[in-house]
C-alpha cells in the first residue's frame, strides 16, 4: 500500500488503528525513493589519503570534501583487487577474485553468461551509460559493453589504451571516434604519447557524462563514470620521465614540486572539480533526492608516472599500495552522496567491498541477485540504519603476480598470504594496527588457521590463471 493510501485510509479509520498507520509510515520512511537514479564515480589509482576528507593536506579537493560533508565517507570500504581489470570484474559481477572470471590485468573478456549490474539495472528498466575506462572486454568480443547491459559507452575499452590521455581515437558505442592528437608514438591498441596535444580525453568523457545526464535525468538511469585519473601515462613516463600527462597545472603550476608530483596533484584537483560539476548539474535538474552517487577507487595509489607518493602520504595511515594486498594497495577512499536518503556528515566503518554493488542494485531496484555472487547489500548502511546491515563472514582477495598473493579480512582480522598461494601467513588486528605494522600470526595458531580455511574456500582454481 502506498503512503498516498494511507493517508486516504487515516481519513476513514480516524483514530481506531493509531499505533498501525504510525507503524507503517515510519517503515516508509525509512524506505528509500522508487528506482532512484545511480551515478557511480570509478577513480583510476586513487589512494586513501589522497582526498582532503581522507587525511590529504597538500591536494585540494573541496568538492569531494563537500560531498563527504553532505553524505557518508566509508572508512573501511574496499576495492575488488589491487590491479584495475579485475577490480572492475568484481565491481561488475558481484564476485571476488576467488571466483570471478578475470583475476589479474589481461585482456580477457567477460562472456555472455556472465551477469554485470549494467544488466540488471536494464532489467528494471533503467537507462545505462558507461563514460570512461572499461577493461573487460576488447573490440569486438563478447565483454563489449553493448553486450553487457550498457545502452550507450564512450572511452577506452583497452587499459593500455587507456594510459594515453592524448590518443587518436576513443570508442563509441563500438566504432573509433578519430580524435585531433598527432601521436609521437602510437600503437596498434592505441597505447603510447603525443607529440601534438589537442583534446585531453578525460575533458571528452566528462562532457559526454553530463550530456547523458541531461538527456536521461527524468530516470531512472544508471551512469557508470569511470574516469582514467589519476593513472599515469605509463609509456610516456618510460620515455620522458613523467607520465602524469595534464593540460596544465593549474593551482600547482608555480608550486617548487618537481613536474610529476604537480600532474598527480592537478589530476586529482581537476578530478574534483568535475565531480562538483556532476552534483551541480544533479542539483540544478531537480534530481537530488531521487539520485545516489558514489564515488571510489579501482585500487590503491602508484608511483608509476614518476610522482612521490610518500611526498602527499597518498595511503595515509595504511601500509603498501597498488599490486599489494596490504591495506593500502586495496583499502580505497569511498564517499555516498544522497539528499534526504543517506545521513549527512557520517562515517561509516562497515567493512564492505566494492562487490558488494551488486546486491546493493538489485536490494534499490526489486530485482533478484545473480546466481554465485559474493555480495551483501549495504543499503542498510546508506540509510542510515547500521544495526540492520548485514556483514560478510570474511571478504577475500587473491593476485597472481609478484609469485601470488591471498588476503582474507574477517572482523578486526586480516591475514595475507605468499609468495604462493601455500606461503608464509602474516595476521593483523586492523583495530588497533590498521597500518599493519606487527605481525601477530606466530602467538595465534588457530586465527592461522582459521585464515587458511577461508582462503581455501574461496579460492576455485580457475586454468586461466596462473601464479606468477
Amino acid at each position: 500500500m502506498s503512503v498516498l493510501s494511507l493517508r486516504r485510509a487515516s481519513r476513514f479509520l480516524g483514530a481506531l488503528l493509531p499505533l498501525w498507520l504510525t507503524t507503517v509510515l515510519s517503515s516508509s520512511a525509512q524506505s528509500a525513493p522508487d528506482r532512484p537514479n545511480v551515478i557511480l564515480i570509478l577513480a583510476d589509482d586513487l589512494g586513501y589519503g589522497e582526498l582532503g576528507c581522507f587525511g590529504q593536506e597538500k591536494i585540494r579537493t573541496p568538492r569531494l570534501d563537500q560531498m563527504a560533508a553532505e553524505g557518508m565517507r566509508f572508512t573501511s570500504f574496499y576495492a575488488g583487487s589491487t590491479v584495475c581489470a579485475p577490480s572492475r570484474c568484481v565491481l561488475m559481477t558481484g564476485k571476488h577474485t576467488g571466483r570471478a572470471r578475470i583475476r589479474g590485468n589481461a585482456r580477457l573478456p567477460l562472456l555472455p553468461e556472465d551477469v554485470t549490474v549494467a544488466e540488471v539495472f536494464q532489467a528494471a528498466g533503467y537507462r545505462t551509460a558507461l563514460c570512461g575506462k572499461w577493461g573487460l572486454g576488447e573490440e569486438g568480443s563478447t565483454g563489449l559493453p553493448a553486450r553487457q547491459g550498457f545502452d550507450f559507452f564512450f572511452g577506452y575499452l583497452n587499459q593500455h589504451h587507456a594510459h594515453n590521455y592524448y590518443p587518436t581515437f576513443l570508442i563509441r558505442n563500438e566504432d573509433r571516434v578519430v580524435l585531433p592528437n598527432i601521436p609521437a608514438h602510437e600503437d596498434a591498441q592505441g597505447g603510447g604519447w603525443a607529440a601534438e596535444r589537442k583534446a585531453w580525453s578525460h575533458d571528452l568523457i566528462m562532457e559526454e557524462a553530463l550530456d547523458f545526464i541531461r538527456q536521461a535525468h527524468a530516470g531512472p538511469f544508471f551512469l557508470y563514470l569511470a574516469l582514467t585519473v589519476p593513472h599515469a601515462n605509463n609509456e610516456r613516463a618510460r620515455s620522458l620521465g613523467n607520465g602524469q600527462e595534464m593540460p596544465d597545472y593549474g593551482i600547482y603550476a608555480e608550486r617548487d614540486w618537481p613536474e610529476p608530483d604537480k600532474g598527480q596533484a592537478a589530476m586529482i584537483s581537476r578530478m574534483d572539480r568535475d565531480v562538483g560539476r556532476v552534483i551541480d548539474l544533479i542539483e540544478e535538474l531537480g534530481a537530488a533526492e531521487r539520485t545516489l552517487v558514489m564515488f571510489s577507487s579501482d585500487n590503491g595509489h602508484h608511483q608509476e608516472g614518476g610522482n612521490r607518493p610518500e611526498f602527499f602520504d597518498a595511503n595515509g595511515p595504511l601500509r603498501g599500495m597498488k599490486r599489494d594486498l596490504y591495506e593500502g594497495g586495496i583499502r580505497v577512499p569511498t564517499i555516498a552522496w544522497w539528499p534526504g536518503t543517506v545521513p549527512a556528515g557520517q562515517a561509516s566503518g562497515h567493512p564492505g567491498y566494492q562487490g558488494d554493488f551488486m546486491a546493493t542494485v538489485c536490494a534499490l531496484t526489486d530485482r533478484p541477485e545473480p546466481d554465485g555472487t559474493q555480495s551483501i547489500s549495504f543499503l542498510p548502511e546508506l540509510q542510515g540504519r547500521p544495526a540492520e546491515q548485514q556483514r560478510h563472514e570474511y571478504l577475500y582477495w587473491e593476485f597472481y603476480e609478484r609469485g601470488g598473493r591471498q588476503a582474507v579480512r574477517f572482523g578486526q582480522w586480516k591475514a595475507l598470504r605468499g609468495p604462493g598461494f601455500d606461503g608464509k601467513v602474516e595476521l593483523y588486528d586492523l583495530d588497533a594496527d590498521p597500518g599493519e605494522t606487527v605481525d601477530l600470526a606466530p602467538g595465534n595458531p588457530q586465527l592461522v588457521d582459521r585464515a587458511i580455511g577461508m582462503m581455501k574456500e574461496a579460492h576455485r582454481p580457475d586454468s586461466q590463471w596462473r601464479v606468477r
